[in-house]
């Protein structure tokens, strides 16, 4: 069964971002594709420090091993498609989100492309400006790490816990992600077994 994983930047476990996340889920699992969602905000990630260890070790992991971040490079690998949410935190992504990008795509590189033709897609959660940048900065991971994002990104306006509900635009932006997500993991799939 294919399975999609989706990496939750907020602090927030069950803040906008994760709403949004969820409204993509619904639209997957009818697709009959598993779903699983790691909560990377307010747990510990720390920045890379281009050590350079993980092109001498070449294990598909980081050298550090004291937070979550190499067991989120191995549910990458795993799935068949990968969802970045993120809300913006001073018009960026929140710190863990960039922590994860920044150590889980040097990693990638350093191994051979660990994530290519994975589906990607970027979700932020916005309340007024700096939804652009966030969403180009999980994009150009995506990108860089060899993956197919299979339209434009979703991007819900919202503050309180539960405004993004309100966004009906930023809700079927969501939907629409998620039902072109299957169709290529569906299609990428096909191909790959003929």
């Amino acid at each position: 069964m294919a399975k999609v994983v989706a990496f939750n930047g907020s602090p927030r476990n069950d803040g906008n971002t994760s709403i949004l996340i969820g409204h993509m889920f619904e639209e997957l699992e009818n697709e009959g594709i598993a779903t699983e969602l790691v909560q990377v905000g307010k747990k510990k990630v720390r920045g890379c420090t281009a050590c350079m260890k993980c092109f001498e070790n070449k294990d598909g992991h980081c050298v550090f091993d004291d937070d979550i971040v190499n067991g989120c490079i191995d549910k990458m690998v795993e799935a068949d498609g990968i969802i970045l949410g993120s809300p913006v935190y001073f018009l960026d992504v929140t710190a863990e989100m960039k922590g994860l990008i920044e150590r889980a795509g040097f990693v990638s590189m350093a191994n051979g492309g660990l994530y290519r033709l994975r589906v990607g897609m970027a979700v932020a959660a916005v309340r007024r400006s700096g939804g652009s940048r966030t969403i180009d900065t999980m994009l150009h991971f995506l990108l860089a790490g060899g993956m197919v994002v299979p339209g434009f990104p979703v991007l819900g306006v919202g503050r309180e816990i539960g405004d993004v509900n309100k966004d009906e635009e930023g809700i079927g932006r969501a939907r629409d992600a998620a039902k072109n997500m299957a169709w290529l993991i569906k299609t990428i799939k096909k191909a790959q077994e003929s």
